[in-house]
């Protein structure tokens, strides 16, 4: 099913009451990696989904669920049809470009992207008066945290565009809920790996850099070897530290982040790790355990914009939206990537 582009300049004077009284959530970037899982989960748990994405890095062969649409997040009349036709109370916004390499090159294309495009978003949610959004976040916007784990509320200083717009949209968010009452979620995750235990659904970034997918690649010889950017961090071995969370469990917190939205509660941010981190070579000793394979390394200089370390304070999020990881251990993480892999690449 696509949008009719064509259909432009409508007006829109609020909600309409779908009949029998279910809504359904939209997800914007719903193609995705986490935006696929999350998509999965919600349809687990009975909700009915519509999906936008312009596939640009998404798969249509990921989205499960019939009502789908090909379409930017920056059409804000296209937008504002779909959450019309579609009976949409709720919105969970994935939609981004996440390459922290690459922001740091191309700063222009992320804000537009980032920024603008959820900027877009939220006016379309203005114009049809939804006002129930989670917003997909991240650890990037503290930067070089002083304290570990890292609490909600600690200092925000982005070393790189992506954080910055990340961060951005979290203040766009604050003044849009002042502006016109929208209710919001900002769900900062730390590092998502893993997959579908059950194999349908995986990470397949088109050029991937995600860590632990090039180091199957790396091990299988789908690439010479992986290289390690930075081994001079103040940390034991020398390579940074990520806090990693399956991508199972960030998806069931996106369904508890609705169902806290639509029993009144109050907005707000969460980060979404595990507690525990571990760096680059203990991610690849696991990978080279789980895999029986030789994962080929070259030692190479930090990327710009990367932080030492960045593992979450877990009790907010345990404490208010009652989320427990389900998979918090690495080798499950890995092991259930490893077979996504095996059986896609």
């Amino acid at each position: 099913m696509g949008y009719d582009l064509k259909k432009k300049n409508r007006h829109f004077v609020g909600r309409i009451a779908v009949p029998g009284g279910k809504m359904s959530i939209l997800v914007t970037g719903g193609a995705g990696f986490i935006g696929s899982h999350t998509v999965m989960t919600l349809l687990k748990a009975g909700h009915d989904v519509v999906v936008v994405d312009n596939l640009f890095n998404g798969h249509r062969d990921s989205v499960l669920t019939d009502i789908f649409y090909e379409i930017d997040i920056c059409d804000i009349d296209g937008i504002s049809s779909i959450i019309n036709d579609n009976y949409v109370d709720s919105v969970i916004h994935f939609a981004s470009y996440i390459e922290v390499g690459v922001s740091v090159r191309d700063p222009i294309r992320f804000y537009m992207n980032n920024v603008y495009g959820s900027a877009c978003l939220l006016e379309a949610l203005r114009l049809t008066n939804v006002k129930n959004i989670v917003f997909s976040s991240t650890a990037a916007i503290f930067g070089n945290p002083d304290i570990v784990p890292i609490s909600e509320g600690a200092s925000k200083a982005p070393t790189n565009p992506y954080g910055d717009t990340k961060l951005s949209v979290e203040r766009l968010l604050c003044d849009c809920q002042k502006a016109f009452d929208l209710n919001w979620v900002a769900l900062r995750y730390f590092n998502a790996a893993g997959a579908d235990p059950g194999g349908l659904l995986g990470e397949r970034h088109h050029p991937e850099t995600h860590l632990i997918p090039l180091a199957f690649a790396a091990a299988s010889g789908h690439r010479p070897e992986l290289t390690i950017f930075g081994t001079d961090y103040p940390t034991d071995d020398g390579t940074c530290i990520r806090d990693y969370v399956h991508v199972m469990d960030l998806a069931s917190a996106h369904v508890l982040a609705i169902d806290y939205l639509k029993a009144g509660g109050v907005p707000q941010a969460f980060n979404l790790g595990t507690g525990s981190g571990y760096s680059v070579r203990q991610v690849i000793d696991t990978v080279e355990k789980i895999t029986g394979l030789k994962v080929p390394t070259l030692d190479g200089a930090r990327r710009p914009g990367d932080p030492v370390s960045l593992v979450a304070a877990k009790d907010h999020a345990a404490s208010i939206l009652k989320w427990t990881p389900k998979y918090p251990k690495l080798d499950d993480i890995i092991s259930h990537a490893w077979e996504f892999y095996e059986k896609h690449s």
